[in-house]
């Protein structure tokens, strides 16, 4: 009998004496129903049994954990490298490296070796668990990469796997879990089988999902049946085939839990696999990670008491990245396979071919946007996408910046760009030094930062077009759905310290002073027709920001998150006297912004942006509240897609910013659209302002006149709004959108409506 369990089809084939067809025998889908299933009153059990018994409600609760994590060439063939001609032959050493992997029996080559040795504390007494860090170590070919970089996007791809959450965060990605609340909704459940599990009698509960394209698993479950308390002593899960994610092939799930003698349940084994390609053609990837946890216990240790205070949820021992081969021997809970042991050898065999060797460095200049100047390099030259751009004001635009890094000093910095346009014929320049208290290896704006950094700048300033994630000069936003020269030449110093501390609060205090020149396309006019060449303005700036468990990839001069999970709290404010060295007005201005992401399970996720702001003084034009205008034809996020620059002036503003992916929630139910893995994107933007009389120039002889260039009128009661429906995972890297602009329809000179587009790598 074949029992509809989670597989979708069973193949068999019989040779005896004569050739038959293959036969595929298809499971018959039986009539399901929760009402009066066994297996799902015993899921609900489960749930139930966990929340009493869940040794995170203890006043205080740690454990050791050992995880070591692999990254590898999948399927490899050694014999198809070597006739490879030449090239291929060069790499015959390969074959003494072979390793095989453990879940799926196949021949791979490791590239990456990652451990790692902790404690982690947690209770009713934290606000979240700490994860203490004693050992760290990385071999393999990203290490001439940031390796803080690599280990947070390795730990964000490939998280613990918390069985009984609502959801399980992988890949970027939130599945639903088995023992989900909405799970017996989206799970059927069947009590498959009865057997021994580590010499206890276990039921097999089998799951699969009504929908296999959405985010979820197949699996088993072995729940003891002569216990009191239902729990989970060990699951085995993987993804389905026809599931709606990029790049992956298989993910294989197995964890183990214990109960001690309290009652409370312990994970013991968290090991995960991956196979996935990025691209046909490309080599076929294989990735495990394997955690191990030991050391249970409900006591203090006394050695950690001052480590946890610090307030971050991991805490790297100074010791940890350089310990002993002994303390390795004596943590590692998982034996390291013959090909891993000897992983440096090989790293060591490869780095002396030139292939290897240039490769590194195109994907050093394509991953950090700079072209190191040496190994180790003491200059980086870039970035690369700003060498060249094009803007109505400059014409073409020629850069070229540099900046130091650690091989030169671990404590000062030095950066700097000079730029000249065709068009205006003008020099523009940019220094600055930094001097940070803490010893830096990658960049001197590395977590934690704890720096006082001057810098003098003499550039244009695109008033309303400030681009928050990207260069203003950035290449690929030469090409631009309208002409604009809404510019003036800024010369800027300023002086500031920043502090961030290991909870992910930082603390920026900056001085600043800066001279707007007027120019032809915005004139500094006042009332009586008096033509003013400049002002001047000063203030001092203090920025707090607050992002608990945000995890970031760190660039050379800027930070990426890896997800927006974390929410962020932004609150500055600035105030300068007037005649403060020589400041033309008094400055006072208070902005706040609050960012999240909001999962709904299978339903997707939506990136929300609160901001707000005010300013409480009289200031003249550009220094008010503009908003962002995006006027290129790509998708940036923070900014208005068909607002044209300086079109609504503003003393005081709040917006809302919603971006909502639905990860293929209806495009996973139309049966040929289904195949394309498409995904759905809503988005809408809107903000509400207006512009107190005391900044209005019709009121006030001494403000200059708006420039009759930008078009600039009065917000009325209506919000600005505009909308947008898109296609997300187009060729799994493409996003289109459709934007509408709902309201100020009838303005002169702009665009009701337009098609929008941009990268998005996802899985």
């Amino acid at each position: 009998m074949v029992r509809p369990e989670v597989l979708d089809t069973m193949s068999f084939g019989n040779a005896r004496g004569r050739d038959l067809k293959e036969l595929i025998v298809k499971p018959k889908r039986r009539k399901y129903s929760k009402k009066n299933n066994p297996a799902v009153e015993l899921m609900e059990r489960v749930r139930q049994d966990k929340r009493h018994h869940d040794p995170q409600r203890s006043h205080y609760y740690r454990y050791d954990k050992y995880e070591k994590t692999v990254l590898a060439l999948n399927d490899f063939d050694v014999g198809l490298v070597q006739k490879n001609g030449k090239v291929g032959k060069q790499f015959d050493f390969l074959a003494n490296f072979i390793d095989t992997a453990a879940w799926t029996g196949k021949t791979i080559l490791d590239v990456a070796l990652k451990e790692k040795v902790s404690t982690v504390v947690s209770g009713s007494k934290f606000p979240h668990a700490v994860e203490v860090v004693r050992g760290l170590r990385s071999n393999g070919l990203d290490e001439g990469f940031n390796q803080q970089n690599i280990r947070q996007i390795f730990e964000d791809l490939l998280q613990e796997v918390d069985l009984y959450g609502n959801d399980i965060a992988l890949m970027q990605n939130r599945f639903v879990s088995p023992l989900s609340a909405i799970a017996d909704d989206f799970y059927r459940y069947e009590i498959s089988d009865t057997l021994l599990v580590g010499g206890e009698k276990c039921v097999e509960l089998t799951f699969s999902p009504h929908n296999p394209e959405s985010f979820s698993f197949n699996g088993k479950l072995y729940i003891p049946v002569n216990d009191s308390v239902r729990y989970v002593k060990r699951v085995t899960m993987r993804v389905p085939k026809a599931i709606n994610l990029n790049y992956v092939d298989n993910i294989f799930i197995s964890q183990n839990f214990i109960k001690d003698s309290t009652g409370n349940t312990h994970k013991t084994l968290d090991d995960l696999c991956l196979e996935m390609q990025f691209l046909p053609g490309t080599p076929k990837l294989y990735g495990s990670r394997q955690v191990r946890y030991s050391g249970f216990s409900y006591v203090p240790a006394e050695d950690l008491g001052n480590v946890t205070a610090g307030g971050g949820r991991e805490i790297l021992l100074a010791s940890a990245e350089n310990e002993s081969e002994d303390f390795w021997k004596e943590s590692r809970l998982i034996p390291l396979s013959s090909a891993e042991s000897n992983m440096g050898e090989m790293m060591f065999m490869l780095r002396k071919k030139p292939l290897l060797y240039w490769t590194e460095k195109v994907l050093k200049v394509f991953v950090n946007g700079y072209v190191t100047t040496g190994n180790p390099s003491k200059f980086d030259i870039g970035p690369v996408n700003t060498f060249i751009s094009h803007n109505t004001a400059e014409g073409m635009r020629f850069r070229v910046g540099c900046v130091t890094t650690p091989a030169l000093s671990p404590h000062i910095f030095g950066r700097g760009y000079v730029a000249y346009g065709l068009k205006d014929k003008k020099i523009k320049y940019s220094g600055e030094l930094e001097y940070s208290f803490i010893p830096k290896t990658y960049t001197s704006r590395e977590f934690p930062v704890n720096s006082i950094r001057a810098t003098y700048q003499y550039d244009k300033d695109q008033l309303g077009q400030h681009y928050l994630f990207t260069n203003s000069d950035n290449v690929f936003l030469s090409l631009k759905r309208m002409s604009s020269d809404l510019i003036t030449y800024r010369r800027l110093a300023k002086l500031e310290y920043n502090l961030e501390l290991r909870n992910n609060l930082s603390i920026g205090v900056e001085l600043r002073h800066e001279t707007q020149e007027a120019t032809e396309w915005i004139p500094f006019m006042r009332a009586d027709g008096v033509y003013d060449r400049n002002f001047k303005q000063a203030a001092l700036r203090l920025a707090l920001r607050y992002a608990p468990g945000e995890k970031f990839v760190q660039a050379v001069t800027s930070r990426k998150p890896i997800n927006l999970d974390a929410p962020v709290f932004m609150l500055t404010h600035e105030f300068g006297p007037r005649g403060l060295f020589g400041a033309d007005f008094t400055l006072n201005k208070t902005e706040l912004s609050i960012q999240k992401r909001f999962w709904f399970s299978a339903f997707g996720y939506a990136d929300i942006i609160l901001k707000g702001g005010i300013i409480w003084s009289k200031v003249q034009f550009p220094a008010l509240l503009w908003q962002n205008a995006n006027i290129s034809y790509t998708i940036q996020p923070e900014s208005y897609t068909l607002l044209n620059p300086m079109e609504f002036a503003m003393d005081k503003f709040a917006s809302l910013d919603l971006t909502y992916f639905m990860n293929g929630l209806i495009f996973n139910r139309i049966p040929l659209i289904k195949k394309l893995k498409l995904r759905e994107v809503f988005t809408f933007k809107g903000f509400a302002g207006s512009l107190s009389k005391k900044n209005n120039p019709e009121y006030n002889d001494d403000l200059y006149r708006f420039p009759h260039a930008s078009g600039n009128v009065a917000m009325g009661r209506t919000p600005y709004m505009e909308i947008g429906a898109g296609i997300d995972n187009i060729l799994t890297i493409l996003r289109v959108d459709y934007i509408w602009r709902l309201t100020y329809r009838d303005m002169p000179g702009i665009d009701k409506r337009g098609l929008r587009i941009s990268l998005h790598f996802s899985f």
